[in-house]
């Protein structure tokens, strides 16, 4: 898809924070262009979801400066929580209500005109109109992130941020979100994922950064990060590195050159 605006949704530079003496994000720089999807893979406390707290306001920098969508992060709090929406690693719905109460209910708090409206075209949008009416305690987990999602919706936010979107669910519901993922960024909607899951990050994300010991190490597309591997090797067939080799790998060196320079 071709990007006609040149200006970052999202723009880091040299983004910090600690806690005391624990040095969580050491200078992260990162750009998102509008209407893609970046993938942020780390280990767990890589600083993935300090990030994502800090662009959503959430969280305030210890250094550095952040924008989202034309707007910084600090100075620019309001318009920038006008401009996006957040879904966290644990579906936010109320369960005592239905799929279609809980989009009426976020539409209503964002002052959007006609919430029922509203809620009927995202229950369409998300496939769940069958289930619209039920309460979401009976919905099974990939219906419950596909609500979840489609309230983050609400509004039309321009930058999404989705922390680990599938976490704990099975691998069908994985491939219902990812869907779902993909139809968001065909529409125009700049996303932010966040992601353990290696092979979730191969098959949606237009780049892919990798965060370890609070810096990015590496960026760039899949391409691009596997031609930091030597050439491949035809023995019997051609077999290319997965983004698990390449993760693995990328943080391993960067492991070794700490342990080097120390």
């Amino acid at each position: 898809m071709s990007v006609i605006d040149t200006a970052p949704a999202i723009r880091v530079r040299g983004l910090s924070k600690s806690y005391g003496d624990v040095h969580v994000l050491k200078g992260v720089d990162l750009d998102v262009a509008p209407g893609t999807i970046v993938a942020l893979l780390g280990s767990n406390g890589a600083g993935k979801t300090t990030i994502v707290r800090i662009l959503s306001t959430l969280l305030t920098a210890t250094g550095g400066t952040a924008e989202v969508a034309g707007n910084d992060v600090a100075a620019n709090s309001v318009h920038v929580r006008r401009s996006i929406s957040v879904t966290g690693q644990f579906a936010a719905v109320d369960e005592a209500l239905t799929g279609r109460e809980n989009l009426v209910l976020i539409a209503r708090l964002r002052h959007i005109p006609e919430p029922r409206r509203v809620a009927d075209e995202l229950l369409t949008r998300f496939s769940l109109t069958a289930a619209g009416d039920r309460p979401a305690s009976t919905y099974s987990g990939g219906m419950r992130r596909r609500l979840d999602i489609a309230m983050s919706l609400v509004g039309d936010p321009a930058v999404i941020f989705l922390d680990e979107p599938t976490t704990g669910l099975d691998p069908q519901a994985r491939i219902d979100v990812w869907e779902a993922v993909r139809e968001l960024a065909a529409s125009g909607t700049t996303i932010l994922l966040t992601t353990q899951y290696l092979e979730e990050a191969e098959n949606l994300a237009d780049r892919i950064a990798i965060l370890h010991d609070g810096r990015i190490i590496a960026e760039g597309t899949l391409a691009q990060l596997r031609a930091l591997f030597p050439p491949a090797t035809r023995e019997y067939v051609e077999r290319q590195p997965s983004l698990e080799e390449i993760f693995l790998t990328i943080v391993g060196s960067a492991d070794a050159t700490a342990t080097e320079t120390s």
